[in-house]
């Protein structure tokens, strides 16, 4: 079966599914049902896959696509726009067909051409005929409705966070951004705010249906009374005198209900057609532990189909939309709005970082634009510095190809650079600030007066990257799919088309490319540049370059980018990779950690561990990869197996753990040495050494290395970690040769600010102190300082001051490159107010700690009539490594980490004796002031 054919049967049968009929273009009968799905339909521009006929009437089409499409499904927008606006046989009229899908066997991405800006987005499952029946019945979309129609919100009664909320979560709709948090803090009524929004949006946004999620019955009782309790502004009726609200208790939702109240872990239920405990909804998601032997995946169910809610309102969001539970929220195609007084990154990683009740863009970029041609840098830190996705945390692992995902647990620490984002990690909130920092630059800085976005090119590291940018790039800017499109020699589209309308059209504002528009293709309206990847050849660099300087008259100009003033007189680079400084980046190896790794359990098996856990581990591990891995990757292991596969070496490891064969195998070898036993007689020794042969025969293949690290190496290239928990932050946004004043200016403030509160802050005052005063600098001193730093206006982090004395004196800033800790505001200080001396360097805290710790121990040891033993050493160590990252000791910290693991203040008092306060008090002094 060829991998079309295949991925035709999976569309076939979610077809059938979701209540269509499927009929070949030969036996066509369109009264033979309500929805009718007719496969290779003819139109003037070939047969199409399938065409949706409703009523009759033909609604939409559908382009289906093999797997391993699936990352390059972006570009097949264009063919399904194709059909759907191609002269169909028969049909009268030539209306475009309005409701276009694209799919393969593993994803579905669906655009509804009478949304104001047509955007496709990926759906769970194919609708309803019904569905569609309804919306074609209706004047106007949700979308359209959301962006056209809601009237300004009557703010009597309404605290003004409240307002706040609500007016920007209907901005975000209007913009058609699918998630959106609502961060407000305990008691300034998040469940008020989220009612009123709700109201609006049954009301004048016409929605059928809306989703309240709790994860307790409580929650969702109360919620229940407030909205019995609610008046609305415009009206004297309660809420449920003029809307059904139905508390979910069984699986039975109410036709007749626009307001849904369930837990989640009910609808979870109900999705993965597991019974659930009523017991269970009284539990907290904050107190469940989940492992990866409670998943039970979600499945179509057509009673409850994935257009049941319009909206989804996620309260206590930050303990809802993790782990199993956010099988839910991406099962149904609705707009999902949290609520939460305490959220964390992974909160603000799920929502997209869009936080409506504090709306605002990313912080703009110094002022000025040169004429000519300029560089702009985009510098985040996990581009400069990658980050670590922990192992057992809950990500989405996406397989490159397909781009099918699949939500579990991470099996070891994946600590990544920025070289590796968007190979083996993709990290959204990295792209998403990068794009998000160049939306600003230009609409603010670059070209503050235009009405239009300038045409800009995006370089891309791969077509799965580009059809990140694409997405993100859509959301951000609030535009459907001809705004954005990749351009690239592999797509199935007409790329000359595509690079046709990039030049004279108006559409498509943004391209972005992998292998097309570097050399040799001139696009004289370009004038953003957006480099995401990072070039090795400087000449290749330099013809990627050349694709923006071509100089163009104002005529022309203004026909793609009305708004521009006048001739093309500048063109921009905007560097997000470091590429204009540096062809060549280093990066850091990659550090593991020993644990259940999938390298760990074949080097363990190779080194002699044959118990049955680790045995069949690697047996599981090795049968569920076969499935994941493509050809070339299984051929290239059977080259270092002897011609078995990945299945096979894994079917053999769980057949020789086979208790009844190890019986065989251990009479056989009795009877072979002339011994003679039955089951009932076979001693311990002998079934335990059966076992141990049969253990070794199927291990005997992983001795060899080469084997063992094709099996890891296919491991890793078949999958990407989605990184949504390490959140990005822009570090430096700004023309290059502003980078240093920017700097200056930054220590500037930073040095006005603790000459200026030297007398209000614990910390500055004990430096400002020294050498006249001593006393003990604490970890809450420098929280404090920390605090008051980092908030706003000044937003000065520790990491951002490394930085920036990184840029003004790179030969004396050392660990640039290394995270920062919170004690490290002390080196920051020290420097600053050059308590070392005019020619010190400004070095990591903990460095320093160390090197003032062996002149103090040495000097104590030339002192004393006998040194320090080995093990009381040992333990001073240790006190140093406490004092470098929380800036002192005391008694109360032995019983905290390895201090208490290695005995605590009992050891430590009979090590040292009375000695110990005056060792503490020495070391506080010494290793910090």
């Amino acid at each position: 079966m060829t991998p079309e054919t295949e991925a035709r049967q999976q569309i076939d049968q979610k077809l059938v599914q979701a209540g269509w009929i499927i009929q070949d273009m030969k036996r066509l009968d369109l009264s033979a049902g309500l929805g009718i799905a007719v496969r290779e339909y003819p139109t003037d521009t070939g047969p199409a896959d399938y065409v949706l006929f409703v009523n009759r009437t033909a609604c939409g089409v559908i382009e289906a696509k093999k797997d391993s499409a699936g990352e390059n499904l972006t570009v097949t927008e264009a063919q399904t726009e194709r059909y759907a606006t191609a002269n169909i046989k028969w049909r009268k009229g030539n209306t475009p067909l309005r409701f276009l899908f694209e799919a393969t066997g593993q994803i579905i991405r669906f655009t509804d051409n009478s949304d104001p800006a047509p955007r496709s987005r990926e759906l769970f499952h194919f609708f309803k005929p019904e569905q569609l029946t309804e919306w074609i019945s209706q004047p106007d979309t949700l979308r359209r409705r959301l962006a056209e129609s809601l009237p300004p919100l009557p703010e009597r009664n309404l605290r003004d966070c409240q307002i706040g909320a609500v007016t920007g979560l209907e901005k975000s709709l209007a913009l058609n951004k699918p998630r959106a948090l609502i961060h407000m803090a305990t008691g300034a009524g998040k469940t008020f705010t989220a009612i009123t929004a709700v109201y609006r949006l049954l009301k004048f946004g016409g929605a059928k249906r809306i989703l309240f999620l709790v994860d307790t019955r409580n929650l969702g009782k109360q919620a229940h009374q407030e909205f019995m309790a609610y008046t609305p502004p415009d009206d004297g009726r309660k809420f449920t005198e003029l809307y059904n609200v139905q508390r979910l208790a069984s699986s039975n939702i109410d036709p007749h209900a626009q307001v849904c109240i369930s837990t989640i872990q009910r609808m979870y239920s109900i999705l993965s057609g597991e019974p659930i405990d009523e017991s269970a909804e009284d539990i907290s998601l904050n107190e469940v532990q989940q492992t990866s032997k409670q998943e039970k995946l979600v499945r179509y169910n057509l009673t409850i189909p994935v257009e049941e809610f319009d909206f989804i309102v996620i309260d206590e969001c930050h303990r809802s939309i993790y782990n199993l539970w956010k099988q839910v929220l991406d099962y149904f195609d609705a707009f999902l709005i949290g609520l939460t007084a305490t959220p964390d990154k992974r909160t603000f990683g799920f929502f997209n970082e869009n936080i409506v009740a504090e709306y605002s863009y990313e912080d703009s970029v110094a002022d000025g634009v040169n004429v000519g041609y300029d560089v702009y840098e985009i510098t985040t830190e996990i581009t400069q510095k990658g980050a670590e996705v922990k192992a057992r945390e809950w990500v989405d692992h996406r397989d490159r190809q397909t781009r099918k995902k699949r939500w579990d647990e991470t099996e070891e620490d994946n600590l990544y650079t920025g070289k590796e984002l968007d190979r083996s990690v993709v990290n959204t909130s990295q792209i998403r600030q990068v794009i998000q920092a160049m939306k600003t630059a230009v609409e603010t800085q670059i070209f503050p007066s235009r009405a239009e976005t300038p045409k800009t090119l995006i370089f891309a590291k791969t077509d799965s990257h580009a059809d990140d940018i694409i997405q993100i790039v859509r959301e951000i800017y609030g535009q459907g799919n001809a705004f954005c499109k990749k351009v690239t020699y592999r797509s199935e589209e007409d790329a000359d088309s595509i690079l046709s309308s990039f030049r004279n059209d108006y559409n498509p504002r943004v391209a972005v490319t992998v292998d097309m528009i570097a050399t040799g293709t001139d696009v004289k309206p370009l004038e953003v540049l957006l480099f995401m990847r990072d070039v090795r050849s400087k000449g290749y660099y330099e013809q990627m370059k050349g694709r923006g300087v071509r100089s163009l008259d104002a005529d022309s100009l203004k026909r793609v980018s009305n708004s521009a003033e006048g001739a093309k007189t500048r063109f921009v680079l905007i560097d997000a990779v470091g590429v204009e400084k540096s062809c060549k980046t280093e990066s850091r190896p990659l550090e593991k950690k020993p644990g259940i790794a999938l390298m760990s359990l074949l080097q363990g098996v190779a080194m002699g561990s044959r118990d049955d856990d680790t045995v069949l581990s690697l047996a599981n591990r090795l049968v569920r990869l076969n499935k994941q891995l493509n050809d070339k990757a299984k051929a290239r292991i059977e080259r270092h197996s002897g011609g078995i596969s990945v299945g096979e070496l894994g079917k053999a490891l769980i057949t020789a753990l086979d208790p009844d064969a190890i019986v065989q195998t251990a009479l056989a070898t009795a009877e072979a040495n002339g011994i003679t036993r039955s089951e009932e007689t076979l001693l311990s020794q002998e079934i335990e050494a059966a076992r141990a042969s049969r253990v070794a025969d199927a291990c005997a293949p992983f001795d060899k290395p080469e084997l063992r690290d094709e099996i890891e190496g296919a491991r890793r290239e078949r999958e990407q970690i989605i990184d949504h928990i390490n959140l990005d932050q822009v570090t430096f946004a700004g023309f290059s040769e502003q980078a240093e004043t920017q700097a200056r200016a930054m220590v500037q403030r930073f040095t006005q600010y603790i000459s200026q509160h030297k007398d209000e802050i614990a910390a500055l005052d004990f430096f400002y102190q020294q050498p006249y005063q001593r006393r003990a600098l604490t970890f809450d001193m420098i929280e404090e300082l920390h605090e008051q730093l980092n908030r706003s206006p000044l937003m000065l982090t520790t990491e951002r001051l490394w930085s920036a004395y990184a840029r003004i004196h790179e030969s004396k800033v050392k660990g640039a490159t290394s995270r920062r800790q919170l004690t490290d505001l002390i080196s920051l200080l020290r420097f600053a107010l050059g308590l070392d001396g005019e020619g010190a360097e400004l070095k990591p805290f903990a460095d320093e700690v160390d090197r003032r710790f062996q002149a103090w121990i040495f000097r104590h040891n030339a002192q004393r009539g006998t040194s320090f033993t080995p093990e009381q050493t040992e333990w001073l160590r240790l006190m140093k490594d406490h004092i470098a990252s929380s800036c002192s000791i005391s008694r109360d910290d032995f019983d905290y980490a390895e201090l208490a693991d290695r005995g605590g203040l009992q050891k430590a008092w009979g090590m040292f004796g009375d000695e110990l306060d005056t060792l503490m008090n020495e070391m506080n002094q010494e290793l910090v002031a």
